[in-house]
């Protein structure tokens, strides 16, 4: 099955500039829509189904990259706090998403769930206006 993960693993493999950095699990990269400056998603590589199945080590491996994503993530937008999400319900691959929460959210979504946001009118990833901020989450990742 090919899901819009495969698709994303090829471009990031084709030099995707929404690549933040190549991880032992896979791939950091800036989400499509920036509904939260600093969107990102964590895709493994190769691409599974879901995280059980992943043997231990590389299930570790991919929430340890989690981790450290979501705190260069944190420390690259000085966010309040960072929300991780795996669902795999649309896109039946495994990926992670971290969402950074930031005190200037609108009162009403601040404590909702990301997909609160109409995405659609969110900004799409672009280098001109998020590449310095993918690079300064890529220089915390220490890659």
């Amino acid at each position: 099955m090919t899901t819009a993960i495969h698709g994303l693993v090829a471009a990031a493999r084709a030099g995707d500039p929404a690549v933040i950095a190549r991880l032992p699990s896979g791939w950091a990269v800036m989400g499509q829509r920036q509904v939260l400056r600093g969107y990102c998603l964590l895709l493994p590589d190769p691409v599974v189904p879901d995280l059980n199945a992943l043997d231990g080590a590389a299930r570790d491996r991919f929430l340890s990259d989690l981790g450290r994503l979501g705190q260069a993530v944190l420390e690259a937008t000085q966010a309040l706090r960072i929300n991780y999400a795996i669902f795999g319900n649309l896109e039946p691959a495994l990926h992670a998403h971290v969402h950074p929460r930031f005190a200037d959210e609108p009162a009403q979504l601040r404590t909702q769930n990301p997909w609160a946001y109409d995405w659609s009118l969110a900004p799409a990833f672009s280098v001109e206006t998020y590449g310095d901020l993918r690079n300064a989450i890529r220089e915390r990742l220490g890659t």
